[in-house]
């Protein structure tokens, strides 16, 4: 298969089996929402007709790391002015942008079960799978789950790294714009930038991501600033909702377990 980089005018292929990368090109929070869940129904239409099936699963074969769906986000201010840029600073980081990542990776964990929101979601959260296990950021650092992209002042963004192809567009992208402009109100921020892998770091424990749909649940269910985002309703309705489905999960005994268990014990 062919991993095809696409860009402004087309496509260009270039070899690495097993790949494929689709990029939709950028709009507003909401229309790059609805845009997402077509490129969805529509793929796997598509799919159907020529007799095969399609997965947006986060990780659906022991054998492959999973898939991503990763986010680009910047700013623009009442005017249209860029918000991210500014010339002479670090990365070109504008005080906006620098809190806006500071919300967003002092929030991560905490409205992780927002973006990352199936029990199959967690098993492309480890380490060596190509995703991030902490919240972290760093400049064209792709080993972090937040990449600062410097660049002109229309293009200055940051990669939201998280998302995998399992996400509901509609609550990723509320989760990462409502924590950076958490940290921009807060004026939060950000650890120092990572350079170098971030995987063979040790990271402080705040920083560090539930390890199951469950916990995670509980921590937004805990979490003030998410009540504070997004309402006590939806807030405790959505957490009880993920607690259900990892206790569904629970009901059922996987091919893993009898593989592994059945003959032995």
């Amino acid at each position: 298969m062919t991993r095809w980089t696409c860009r402004s005018r087309g496509c260009t292929p270039r070899p690495a089996p097993g790949v494929l990368e689709a990029a939709i090109l950028y709009t507003d929070a909401l229309a790059a929402a609805d845009r997402a869940v077509l490129f969805k129904t529509f793929s796997k239409v598509w799919a159907e007709r020529q007799g095969k099936m399609l997965t947006f699963m986060a990780k659906w074969s022991n054998a492959y790391p999973g898939q991503s769906g990763h986010l680009h986000l910047s700013l623009r201010d009442k005017d249209g002015n860029p918000s991210f840029h500014q010339s002479g600073r670090p990365a070109n980081m504008s005080d906006t942008m620098r809190w806006f990542v500071g919300g967003q990776q002092a929030l991560l964990p905490e409205l992780l079960a927002m973006v990352a929101s199936t029990v199959n979601s967690y098993s492309r959260l480890i380490p060596g799978f190509w995703a991030p296990t902490d919240a972290t950021w760093g400049i064209e650092n792709r080993t972090c789950a937040l990449r600062v992209i410097p660049g002109q002042p229309a293009s200055q963004r940051v990669e939201y790294r998280v998302a995998a192809a399992d996400i509901n567009p509609y609550l990723a992208i509320a989760a990462a714009l409502g924590s950076g402009l958490w940290g921009i109100e807060h004026r939060i921020e950000p650890s120092e930038p990572i350079a170098g892998n971030a995987y063979e770091r040790t990271h402080p424990p705040e920083r560090a991501f539930p390890r199951t749909l469950s916990d995670a649940a509980g921590r937004l269910m805990a979490s003030q600033a998410a009540r504070n985002l997004f309402g006590d309703v939806f807030v405790d309705h959505y957490a009880m909702t993920r607690q259900w489905e990892e206790r569904e999960f629970r009901k059922t005994i996987t091919d893993w377990e009898l593989a592994r268990y059945f003959e032995i014990i």
